[in-house]
């Protein structure tokens, strides 16, 4: 029985997910533009950040806890009132001598915090909604954490760029010319850290108020209670459980190479793509602003990402799995040769640039649709919801390993080396998805 509310889920699901994509758009992409304005090396921004999936790596571990204490609705409220706390603290460190160690310790509260929200809020989505309405709104919360995206890796970057310029400041000055307003945003001008630590005080202040939002609209399932009736003993004979039949699947050395491998090239793309962007024309990048890099690749890039993991839905749902797990494997791994190019003619036209990004996303986006139904179908059994987050924190280990050495291997080798070794590193994955196309069922995910 599901509690009757006055509220629709319209009013939370939506807002929910919103908060659930972006802290970890702050934790993978801000983070990352962040600290090379910041002058971090390539080497180092890509060995930190990458540690910062840790927590996602292993949220099965203590997701039967989230179970066990408290109720979804109370983890999911405390855990936005500490995702703000974590953007305020990052946000008041930035400008301070010890900046790397202190925001690198609140960016892991930040992902812990977050990992654990995730595994609240999808339980949530069960409890709070009956099976027509997940049904029904499983597009509204996948289209709201892609948006989280484009505000996370666009409009944010955007608009921190447009503080480092100056761009804010000059505009309030000419067209507004609040006095308080135009005396607040000089210092702005220029000033790399501050206009960042702006940024993540704005996204503190987001955080607190979706915190207090949710804990007035947030509905109170009947199901959503402290299980009461299950002692610690029990859940860790259970988690022990739900592990040893994960690793007893038939093919567990195929499910597991084809986790770690199929995304290998582009993990390292992406930790790199952005420092690629705003590294000057002399040091082999592209000698973009903040603010372009937040509309090309934060923008139109993530809508790119959104329209080809949609393309790759209709077309599984038309012809099944197995006909569309090669050529999905191709077109994620094939379009970074775009990067190849731009390394090498390193363009100017800024048009030139996002039809790059633009394609290589798509393609992202498109073979991406591969790695989830894999997921789905690894998944599939007594323990569905478990090994669907076992599977996906493989999956957040295939991208952690590979971008601990991503910034490393661009430094001795070039932007145009690297990216080639990106490219030779995709032949796992596409070898991979061969493997699992020999065992697929040419009906699985197939419209009935």
């Amino acid at each position: 029985m599901k509690e009757k509310t006055k509220l629709t889920p319209w009013a939370w699901v939506s807002s929910l997910y919103f908060a659930q994509g972006l802290p970890y758009v702050a934790v993978m992409t801000l983070a990352v533009i962040m600290y090379k304005r910041l002058g971090l090396s390539n080497t180092e921004i890509a060995l930190y950040t990458s540690w910062l999936y840790l927590p996602w790596v292993i949220k099965p571990l203590w997701s039967p806890f989230v179970d066990l204490a408290k109720t979804k609705r109370w983890w999911i409220v405390t855990m936005q009132s500490l995702i703000a706390v974590s953007f305020a603290s990052i946000a008041f460190f930035i400008p301070t001598d010890y900046y790397l160690q202190l925001t690198l310790a609140f960016f892991w509260l930040l992902a812990f915090s977050s990992a654990t929200h995730d595994i609240a809020a999808d339980g949530f989505y069960l409890l709070g909604l009956d099976s027509g309405e997940q049904s029904f709104f499983v597009g509204i919360r996948n289209t709201f954490y892609r948006l989280a995206m484009i505000f996370g890796q666009g409009i944010l970057v955007w608009g921190a760029g447009a503080l480092e310029s100056g761009a804010i400041y000059e505009f309030v000055e000419k067209y507004i010319s609040w006095t308080w307003l135009v005396s607040l945003l000089e210092p702005t001008k220029g000033n790399i850290p501050l206009a960042w630590s702006i940024t993540f005080f704005f996204l503190a202040g987001l955080f607190l108020a979706l915190s207090l939002y949710h804990k007035a609209v947030l509905p109170k399932p009947s199901d959503d209670v402290m299980r009461e009736n299950i002692t610690p003993s029990k859940l860790l004979k259970d988690f022990w459980e739900t592990l040893y039949t994960f690793f007893a699947k038939k093919d567990i050395v195929l499910i597991l190479f084809f986790l770690l491998t199929y995304r290998l090239g582009e993990a390292q793309l992406l930790k790199l793509s952005s420092p690629f962007m705003l590294d000057p024309v002399s040091q082999g990048g592209l000698g973009l602003d903040t603010s372009t890099v937040g509309l090309v690749y934060g923008t139109f890039g993530v809508a790119a990402l959104l329209g080809g993991g949609i393309l790759g839905g209709i077309m599984v749902f038309k012809d099944g799995f197995k006909k569309w797990i090669i050529p999905m494997a191709i077109f994620l791994n094939i379009t970074d040769l775009f990067y190849v190019y731009l390394a090498v003619a390193q363009p100017e036209n800024i048009y030139i640039v996002a039809s790059c990004v633009v394609t290589e996303q798509l393609g992202y986006g498109f073979g991406f649709t591969a790695y989830t139904l894999f997921l789905i179908k690894v998944a599939d059994g007594e323990f569905k919801t478990a090994h669907y987050a076992i599977g996906t924190g493989f999956m957040a280990l295939g991208m952690m390993l590979p971008g601990m050495i991503a910034g490393w291997l661009q430094e001795m080798m070039g932007y145009t080396m690297f990216f080639w070794w990106v490219c030779l590193c995709t032949l796992p994955g596409i070898f991979a998805a061969y493997l699992v196309y020999k065992k697929l069922d040419p009906e699985f995910g197939k419209r009935k």
